[in-house]
């Protein structure tokens, strides 16, 4: 499994390309071959990067899935809506499909996030409201998440 670690600020052209971090793309070394896919979040205005590798983990859970039920059929449709496989090239850039800049209202500035195992790619102006309207109840919402006496060795 992958942790991934930090954010990091930068532009996107008006290509939508992004020069990918030094610190990051050291990070994503190791996965730079098997190449990555571009998503849609699901609960937030931005994307998701996964490496091939973590987005394989995720398919093979969707994959066992029964087909034959509406809701999981749904499901999968609107998951996977927008997939695009990207890749960093030789120059270390990313690019962005039109249609997922669209999706999250992506403009000039940007910030990638680390989320463990994949990379939130946000607009700099939503990043700063949604990180914003969430320190309010943090401190509830963490103790609820992690607080439960039963996790091992989470303190």
């Amino acid at each position: 499994m992958v942790n991934l670690i930090g954010t990091y600020e930068c532009k996107v052209d008006a290509k939508g390309r992004l020069m990918v971090p030094s610190a990051l793309k050291k990070q994503l070394a190791p996965m730079l071959q098997g190449g990555f896919v571009l998503k849609r979040s699901v609960f937030q205005p931005c994307l998701e990067l996964y490496p091939m590798e973590e987005w394989d983990a995720l398919m093979k859970k969707v994959n066992g899935l029964n087909r034959f039920k509406k809701k999981n059929n749904d499901f999968i449709r609107r998951f996977t809506a927008g997939v695009k496989t990207v890749e960093v090239d030789a120059n270390g850039r990313l690019l962005i499909p039109k249609d997922l800049v669209a999706f999250a209202g992506i403009s000039k500035e940007i910030v990638l996030s680390s989320a463990i195992n994949i990379i939130e790619v946000w607009d700099k102006d939503k990043y700063e409201n949604a990180i914003d309207e969430a320190s309010d109840d943090f401190a509830d919402l963490a103790e609820e998440v992690m607080g439960n006496d039963d996790l091992d060795g989470i303190s």
